[in-house]
């Protein structure tokens, strides 16, 4: 147990240090991942808040669906996804044919975390995934 909770804070902590880097514009020796505009007109919470807190939120989130039934659309992952999906992908997590990467996929990669979100949650907008039900047989 303890050295999972140790894991857990080096991933933190490598996770905020390179927030830190993205938004201090300091030149890194690894590319900065491109990835399609988000197509709201802005985030639930500021650019600078949502790097260094994302993961904070959808376990929040998380924690208050699951365990109390309370759902809401502010730090949803499902709104997440609706809003980052890239425009040719419609995915959050697949590399576009301009070689743009994932909007998750390619920040975590960036950082160096494991994105493990989507072994069970849908990485495409739910639009695309209720018309893509419906074309099945």
């Amino acid at each position: 147990m303890r050295r999972a909770t140790a894991l857990a804070r080096a991933a933190l902590l490598i996770a905020a240090g390179a927030a830190v880097v993205l938004a201090s514009g300091i030149e890194a020796r690894v590319p900065r991942p491109a990835h399609d505009t988000p197509k709201g007109e802005r985030c639930v919470e500021n650019t600078e808040f949502m790097r260094r807190n994302h993961m904070k939120l959808l376990v929040h989130q998380r924690d208050r669906t699951v365990r109390e039934g309370v759902r809401t659309k502010a730090h949803s992952l499902a709104n997440c996804v609706d809003c980052h999906a890239g425009a040719t992908t419609r995915s959050v997590i697949a590399r576009g044919p301009d070689g743009s990467e994932g909007f998750c996929a390619g920040c975590h990669a960036y950082v160096g975390v494991t994105l493990d979100c989507f072994e069970c949650h849908a990485a495409t907008p739910r639009a695309a995934a209720t018309a893509a039900a419906e074309e099945r047989p």
